[in-house]
């Protein structure tokens, strides 16, 4: 079945080159310039997923989601600027899923949206699907990652990550011990053709730190090793 996207951003250039991009790989989408009439029409005609800018008038993107969480678990991907970090985590702990910084990569959001809706597709699926994402499990000492739903735990612990974040982290995990480099970290959480720079690549890193260090203020299984790279070390 074909997946409905819903675009709510006050920029009509980024509504309607987006919509271009998504309709040509097959999605349907549905636009809307404010808050206020997306979050009706999310309520009344849910889409598969919302992708929400977060400075719009009429009814920002924070409280849209948050509005929309009273109602529905719709997966939603937050297009922020590069200096909302404060935005982004707010987003995140009121449900987010994903987030994309503006100006982003069309390619790198059309991935970001197939890997929700197969996490969704996976979550959804019954029994056949629990059989299927049985060999999904990554266990690593006091992490677990179900990569076939991307949930993780620590010491039985949820931890919340978006998408690139999760990517990261389980090709660190796979082989503990073992360094990777950012350029290896960025081709795993990026298409190959995406640029993105180091210090990407080190914010990421700091946010599954910091989301760790909530839950375990004495989290130090990623390691850095300067001019090398970060590791997984398992206990």
């Amino acid at each position: 079945m074909t997946a409905t996207i819903a675009l709510v951003d006050d920029d009509r250039n980024i509504l309607t080159s987006v919509s271009i991009a998504l309709q040509a790989e097959g999605f349907v989408t549905r636009l809307y310039s404010d808050g206020e009439t997306a979050l009706k029409a999310l309520i009344d005609n849910p889409s598969d997923i919302a992708i929400l800018d977060i400075k719009m008038p009429r009814m920002d993107g924070l409280e849209l989601l948050r509005r929309l969480r009273e109602k529905s678990m719709i997966p939603v991907i937050f297009l922020t600027s590069k200096d909302d970090e404060l935005d982004e985590a707010l987003g995140l702990a009121m449900g987010a899923d994903d987030y994309i910084a503006k100006p982003f990569s069309q390619r790198l959001l059309i991935a970001r949206i197939r890997a929700i809706l197969r996490r969704t597709e996976v979550s959804a699926g019954g029994a056949g699907a629990d059989e299927a994402a049985a060999d999904t499990e990554l266990v690593r000492g006091r992490l677990a990652m179900d990569t076939a739903r991307h949930r993780v735990t620590w010491n039985g612990a949820t931890v919340v990550l978006t998408v690139t974040e999760f990517l990261i982290l389980e090709t660190l995990a796979q082989r503990p011990g073992i360094v990777k480099t950012r350029n290896q970290l960025m081709d795993a959480a990026y298409h190959d053709d995406i640029y993105v720079d180091d210090r990407t690549i080190d914010s990421h890193i700091k946010r599954v730190r910091r989301k760790f260090r909530q839950i375990d203020p004495a989290f130090d299984a990623i390691e850095t090793l300067y001019g090398a790279g970060y590791q997984f070390s398992e206990e």
